[in-house]
């Protein structure tokens, strides 16, 4: 992995971004969780466009500012699994690059697994009784991830990712 200024000048705005189009909530669940105007696209193109090690690294930096911007935390594994974790692992749609939409769902699974993991572990109290916790956790993640990995897998479609990171006289194939 190389990081020079460009790639690093592109993480930073693809985080910046995300930062605040996570401040754009289209619904916020009572009990956590919320659906936001594409906050994972522009990790998921950093992902495709640079590669799994960038787009994790974009990730984990977005996880650590969104644990800044909306804190919740009960224990350091469950700020691991929440915040470094699921967000690093939006990363991994860089191991798919050659199909955005199969990288937006790779991202976007990684990321539930992290909540899913944390949720199970941490929040099966929460669960209606009788319930098994990893029922709970997965319903509860996969309705708000479900609809953001499915508003980002519609508009990661019309993105010309490679053309977006493109610099002057640099042409990529369509993307």
């Amino acid at each position: 992995m190389k990081l020079d200024t460009r790639v690093l000048t592109h993480v930073a705005l693809a985080v910046a971004l995300s930062a605040v189009l996570s401040l754009i909530v289209l619904w916020r669940f009572p009990q956590g969780g919320m659906v936001t105007l594409g906050s994972m696209i522009p990790i998921f193109a950093v992902a495709i466009h640079y590669g799994p090690a960038v787009g994790i690294l974009a990730g984990v930096l977005l996880g650590l500012i969104t644990m800044i911007l909306d804190p919740f935390f009960v224990h350091p594994l469950q700020v691991f699994l929440d915040y470094i974790f699921a967000f690093g692992a939006l990363g991994f749609a860089g191991f798919v690059r050659g199909n955005k939409v199969l990288a937006t769902l790779v991202g976007g699974f990684g990321r539930f697994t992290g909540h899913l993991l944390a949720g199970v572990v941490f929040f099966a109290e929460f669960a209606p009784e009788g319930m098994n916790p990893w029922v709970y956790s997965a319903i509860f993640n996969g309705t708000y991830l479900g609809i953001e990995t499915g508003i980002a897998v519609i508009i990661i479609m019309f993105l010309p990712i490679h053309r977006i990171f493109a610099g002057r006289g640099e042409h990529y194939g369509s993307g």
